[in-house]
């Protein structure tokens, strides 16, 4: 039997999400110099690396990419759901909290020449 949910059901998830996200942007750095913590900076471009992420079915790939800042590279509907972009270590920290979010995986490649030990 399939369950049909209302729009406010669907966006249930991307909620619930952004409440997680803005509860852990929300937290304060506590420093052994400093009683204010400074703003984060960007990742520079060598810290940033290509990754794949899928999320859940439900949830928009784009949405769930802007809630972390990212630009994705490409955004995935068909086989796969999700999208792929360079992201930096802290946006790779804040997808894994998201619900809905499913995997975080590196993209690296792939050769399909060599020998099979």
């Amino acid at each position: 039997m399939r369950i049909l949910l209302s729009r406010a059901g669907r966006a249930l998830p991307v909620v619930a999400a952004a409440a997680a996200l803005a509860a852990v942007t929300a937290l304060p750095v506590a420093t052994a110099t400093a009683a204010v913590a400074s703003p984060v900076a960007r990742a520079a471009v060598g810290d940033e690396a290509p990754y794949i992420v899928t999320v859940h079915k439900d949830a928009d790939p784009a949405t769930v990419a802007r809630m972390v800042g990212a630009s994705p590279d490409y955004v995935y509907r068909t086989a796969l759901h999700g999208f792929s972009a360079r992201l930096s270590p802290g946006q790779v920290a804040a997808l894994h909290v998201i619900p809905g979010v499913e995997s975080v995986q590196e993209d690296g490649g792939v050769s399909s020449f060599g020998t099979a030990d």
